[in-house]
């Protein structure tokens, strides 16, 4: 407890001084005890050096005060292995930072998990890294969250991926930045679930 203690105690520029064999040395114990303060201290090469035990100690505050530039040096098995509380105590801002092999890394129940402000916050690049099987489960929210521009970058297999549910809910905003070429793919039962207002 002691060391706890100790460890909490660390100044900012203490926590930015630690090697990175020293922060991967840090016990789950203690990573759960850092302050906020203390994880926007770290650097992005130290937040790399953390391991996936200890990123999975890591509290929604913690996940929470983590920078764009943090967030993208963890690693995808770290990705993996994040609970839908810590993901979706990330800012969209972090979640927009998250490169392309860090959201394919993202499993289909944790894809489900991402708040409509994180979805609004993916970028075409980003939408690209998302599974068919995870865009088939976003929630009628989740797919009405997705902006035009993610919109116009889905790719034919993930137009036909979407359920018939989904479909129904595109607003008419979301429709007009449909390609023809995704127009043209949507399948014989997606077609007649298309409002008239779409």
């Amino acid at each position: 407890e002691f060391r706890r203690v100790l460890f909490r105690s660390l100044n900012v520029s203490a926590v930015a001084a630690l090697s990175t064999a020293q922060v991967a040395a840090i016990t789950t114990a203690q990573v759960s005890k850092l302050t906020a303060n203390q994880i926007k201290a770290l650097t992005a090469t130290q937040v790399a050096a953390l391991t996936t035990a200890q990123v999975g100690e890591l509290t929604t505050e913690q996940m929470n005060a983590l920078s764009a530039t943090q967030i993208k040096s963890m690693t995808t098995a770290d990705m993996a292995k994040l609970s839908g509380s810590q993901l979706q105590a990330l800012t969209a801002a972090a979640v927009a930072a998250l490169d392309t092999a860090q959201i394919k890394a993202l499993t289909t129940a944790q894809a489900d998990q991402l708040t409509t402000a994180q979805v609004a916050s993916l970028t075409a690049a980003q939408i690209a890294g998302l599974d068919t099987e995870d865009l088939a489960k976003f929630t009628s929210a989740q797919i009405q969250a997705l902006n035009e521009k993610t919109v116009a970058a889905l790719s034919t297999a993930q137009i036909q991926a979407l359920t018939t549910s989904q479909v129904d809910k595109l607003t008419a905003t979301q429709m007009k930045a449909l390609t023809t070429a995704q127009v043209a793919a949507l399948s014989g039962t997606q077609v007649p679930k298309l409002t008239t207002a779409q």
